[in-house]
């Protein structure tokens, strides 16, 4: 693929998944390099001219009133980084740290950071060899943005700390770089606070997440018009005038991918004129809920996308347009208050595509709802259970997501000496969307399994074309389950499957 460059204001979501997943190499725009020179200049003066600025020539959090000056300046920054680098739990995955090292990266390349190029240019260089820093994902609480994570990375970039590689070993960070051929940054005045200070963490999980579930509502379209028609569904339901009589966006879409996956089915045609007039609410509202839910991700993806793009450093350098004066501002840009509302949101859709999922699952093993299909979709019910426990574990997970809903940012805890009074809780609300993700596609995966089945049961009827792919794909991965059988590997690869967006591409 041809080279990233960053420029700080125009970074998609899509180029951050290429980085991180498909290791697309990066690299500093020239005119962006000008810009981050010409803010470099005014912290320069500031250390020079010994003035009070706060995190260049003073201390952090509670002890900005304490004045570093001379050799303290390069001594301050090697202790903000090791003293914040207190990370718990689990590292991040290498795809989450590649994108947080992305996402520092292009917010430092806006320019308003006041740091010189190299780090950027070394931040660039860790990712195009491949030196990923170990970061614990606990520890955050959301501002000053997500620090202790964030200092981890930045560990990594000095040569301290630990690194990851592709089989999961640690490697010393030092040892990582000098393979590389990278070497370790020497930091100046205010670059530690630069590189530790902002959202990116919180961001570059939420990220990832969030183009999992474009993938997995997608997806959910696909698995839920076949269900539609594998307990014999009307798609009255779905009739465009009904929708453009309340025209939301994603309720249009969705109501549109069920009319391709429902139409041309013999399934259908069969009993169209069997005298019921609708259906129940999964099958009947699944445009209006799974609708809803492309609504979330879209209002969600906006606020990313300016995320992504947006210096949220403290205090940011601004330079005066014609000439080589500036100010530095001290704000809070750094709060993550804006990602964890979204983050908590996604969470919450998600739950709902798992929570309707669900339903519908158990409206196919149910026989007294399954229009005739076999109890638990098992051929001799009775000495087989068939799908009893499948839609047990999808009750299970849809349960756990509705937990993990509960929105993170309504939180708050006090830290710093009390400077820091009210905090986002952002990376709290990307860690558990994390896990809805996980859950729903799980969720999503049972569903199509049983619908598969369901779907078998109703030959010789054929279901649509589109029908037809989806089960192909399935049935590449799920062979058909006649007497009783283990099933959970078949979960596995069909969430797999969904991941990668095979069953989405069917309405494509």
């Amino acid at each position: 693929m041809n080279a990233l460059h960053l420029n700080g204001n125009d970074l998609t979501l899509e180029a951050v998944r290429e980085v991180a997943v498909d290791r697309r190499p990066v690299l500093l725009l020239a005119e962006a390099r000008e810009a981050v020179v010409r803010a470099r200049t005014i912290v320069d003066e500031i250390v020079e001219g010994n003035q009070v600025a706060y995190a260049i020539t003073t201390g952090v959090g509670k002890l900005s009133d304490v004045r570093i000056v001379g050799e303290q300046i390069r001594e301050l920054q090697v202790n903000l980084v090791r003293s914040h680098s207190v990370g718990i739990g689990e590292p991040l995955s290498i795809p989450e740290t590649r994108a947080m090292m992305l996402l520092r990266a292009n917010s430092l390349a806006k320019g308003l950071s006041g740091v010189r190029a190299i780090v950027i240019d070394t931040l660039c260089e860790m990712l195009n060899r491949g030196v990923t820093p170990l970061v614990p994902s606990q520890g955050s609480v959301g501002a000053s943005g997500d620090l202790a994570p964030l200092a981890h990375l930045a560990l990594a970039a000095i040569g301290e700390g630990e690194c990851v590689e592709e089989n999961g070993a640690r490697i010393p960070a030092a040892e990582a770089l000098r393979r590389a051929q990278i070497k370790p940054l020497v930091l100046e005045a205010k670059e530690s606070i630069s590189l530790i200070n902002g959202t990116q963490a919180m961001l570059a999980v939420g990220t990832l997440a969030l183009l999992a579930a474009e993938t997995l509502i997608d997806s959910a379209d696909v698995v839920s018009g076949l269900c539609c028609d594998a307990l014999k569904g009307t798609d009255t339901a779905f009739d465009e005038r009904i929708h453009k009589a309340r025209p939301h966006s994603g309720q249009m879409k969705t109501a549109a991918n069920l009319r391709k996956m429902l139409e041309g089915s013999q399934i259908r045609e069969s009993h169209r004129n069997c005298g019921r007039v609708q259906d129940a609410y999964s099958l009947r509202c699944i445009p209006q809920v799974h609708g809803a839910v492309r609504d979330t991700l879209a209002h969600c993806r906006g606020i990313f996308e300016i995320e992504a793009n947006s210096a949220v450093d403290n205090p940011l350098v601004f330079v005066d347009k014609g000439s080589s004066a500036g100010d530095v501002i001290s704000g809070g840009n750094f709060h993550g208050q804006p990602l964890a509302f979204a983050l908590d949101f996604i969470a919450i859709a998600l739950a709902a595509v798992a929570g309707i999922s669900e339903r519908r699952i158990e409206r196919m093993v149910n026989p007294a709802l399954s229009e005739g299909l076999p109890p638990f979709l098992a051929e001799g019910a009775g000495l087989n259970s068939g799908f009893m426990m499948a839609q047990v574990s999808a009750a299970a997970l849809a349960s756990e997501n509705k937990i993990l809903a509960h929105p993170a940012s309504v939180d708050s805890i006090t830290t710093s000496g009390n400077k820091e009074d009210y905090v986002s809780m952002g990376m709290t609300a990307a860690l558990k969307l994390k896990r809805v993700v996980a859950n729903t596609r799980n969720v999503l995966a049972i569903e199509a399994m049983a619908v598969a089945q369901a779907i078998d049961f109703l030959a010789p009827l054929k279901t649509s074309k589109r029908g037809q792919q989806a089960m192909a794909a399935i049935r590449t991965v799920c062979p058909p389950v006649g007497k009783d059988r283990v099933m959970y590997q078949d979960f596995a690869r069909l969430a797999r499957l969904i991941a990668t967006g095979k069953i989405a591409q069917i309405l494509a």
